[in-house]
């Protein structure tokens, strides 16, 4: 009877052993799968991406044009002002330079209203 016991313990070690190898290739392949799923939507995440990049560009594209022309009417509205302004000083610069240096030559000290004046005699 111990030989059969011995057999039914053998196909008994045997069986378990074959479930692991069965349990073991199934965790692989659930591996496996998993990886394959990340890579997969790691693709799609990259294409939605280089698209939604494209459509931008495509929006970006079309609507600043408008931008450049009215960059460009400032550009040339300063420019016409910078002009303008360096003709003021080149016509009034010397009565400017003038003006400055009377105001600081020809000093004439006054007593603010603020204050009032005593007397102490």
């Amino acid at each position: 009877m111990s030989a059969q016991n011995s057999a039914g313990i053998q196909t008994l070690l045997d069986a378990e052993r074959e479930a692991q190898k069965i349990v073991q290739k199934a965790r692989e392949y659930r591996t496996k799968r998993v990886k394959d799923a990340r890579s997969e939507a790691q693709k799609e995440i990259e294409e939605y991406r280089k698209q939604r990049e494209e459509e931008y560009k495509k929006f970006e594209t079309s609507h600043s044009s408008g931008n450049k022309k009215a960059e460009q009417d400032a550009d040339e509205e300063a420019e016409a002002k910078k002009k303008e302004i360096k003709q003021a000083g080149e016509q009034h610069g010397d009565e400017v330079v003038e003006a400055l240096l009377k105001g600081v030559i020809d000093v004439t000290p006054e007593v603010p209203d603020r204050f009032e004046t005593t007397d102490k005699s």
